[in-house]
């Protein structure tokens, strides 16, 4: 059974009931997202947005047709015998009254970039709070979580002097160790697998590159989509006219994990007037994604990326082994060092 917190006894009421209002169903559990990798076997069925019903004329147990499925006594759920002893009170855990210690925990845990992006975040959000008085009052609270993130936050917001630190109703834990499994840059995936790439293309694009860089991406099981100024496809150098995935107005680069520009000469300087493919550049530098680039695309990517901050997002490619360069860079997913 479920253990007697309080919190996880109120969750369990309230997640059942946000499942229904979000997926708009009391089958949101036939949703395949939602469904158990190993197939239950239940009497769940009919109502509203039912995907599928298993068949039968009884949906309940016992029945007396000896149909669907049944409990056994054997190997079905059992409640635990836990021995209770005691008075049954309605109370707070002295643990309820820690409100910071295991938000330094993850605080400590994160990698520099990570920490920043939560400095960051919580600028932000302040930021839109009208009343200076509450500002100043959060800036206080963190400084029980961590002094470093208070004086982040506060330079932030513009404060004047930092706050004392609030009162705590529990002193917090200071002596907690930093935890791994906290991190997502510390937890990363190993390859590109499963990306995809955005691959911005004019006419007259070198056919044996872009399907060099589609291949290399299908092996390492990442797939590539043609982004252009039109929708009707482009000509690539060998006559044929390749399927278009995306018109560049309708195909922002953060649709992508990482974008490859293969343009011609006379494509970039056609595609340095539009403004949504300055966009998908500029972007894409912008959120720190890797940008693999031919030759001649070298005037439109100095158009819309500060070259010497992003060098390290910049890839030249102009055979296998730059595009082999460019998929161990991507495994990366961000050039997260241009963050510190």
């Amino acid at each position: 059974d479920f253990t007697n917190d309080p919190m996880l006894q109120a969750r369990n009421f309230s997640d059942l009931d946000t499942q229904l209002k979000r997926l708009g169903s009391p089958n949101f559990t036939h949703i395949p997202i939602n469904a158990a990798k190993a197939l239950v076997s239940n009497f769940q069925q009919d109502g509203h947005m039912a995907i599928h019903n298993p068949k039968g004329r009884v949906n309940y147990e016992p029945n007396s047709w000896g149909t669907g499925p049944r409990e056994s006594a054997e190997k079905g759920f059992k409640s635990f015998p836990e021995k209770i002893e005691g008075t049954k009170q309605r109370t707070r855990s002295k643990k309820f009254a820690d409100h910071y210690s295991q938000a330094r925990q993850f605080y400590i845990s994160q990698t520099n970039v990570e920490q920043q992006h939560i400095a960051d975040a919580l600028i932000f959000e302040l930021s839109k709070v009208q009343k200076a008085d509450i500002r100043v009052r959060m800036v206080a609270h963190l400084m029980n979580i961590d002094e470093g993130l208070s004086q982040k936050v506060a330079d932030g917001l513009g404060l004047q002097k930092m706050p004392e630190a609030l009162k705590p109703a529990r002193e917090p834990i200071t002596d907690l160790k930093p935890s791994p499994a906290l991190g997502i840059l510390k937890n990363g995936p190993e390859s590109f697998k499963g990306r995809m790439v955005g691959a911005l293309c004019s006419d007259g694009v070198d056919a044996e590159l872009l399907k060099g860089v589609a291949q290399s991406l299908k092996d390492a099981g990442a797939t590539m989509k043609i982004v252009a100024p039109k929708i009707g496809g482009v000509k690539g150098s060998d006559g044929t006219l390749y399927k278009v995935d995306e018109k560049i107005d309708g195909g922002p680069s953060v649709l992508f994990d990482a974008i490859v520009v293969l343009t011609t000469a006379d494509g970039a300087k056609d595609l340095m007037g539009n403004p949504a493919a300055r966009s998908f550049i500029a972007d894409a530098a912008n959120h720190h994604k890797f940008i693999g680039y031919l030759e001649p695309s070298t005037p439109l990517i100095e158009q819309n990326v500060d070259t010497q901050k992003a060098s390290p997002q910049l890839i030249k490619i102009s055979n296998s082994g730059d595009v082999k360069t460019f998929l161990e860079k991507c495994s990366q997913i961000r050039h997260w060092e241009n963050l510190e």
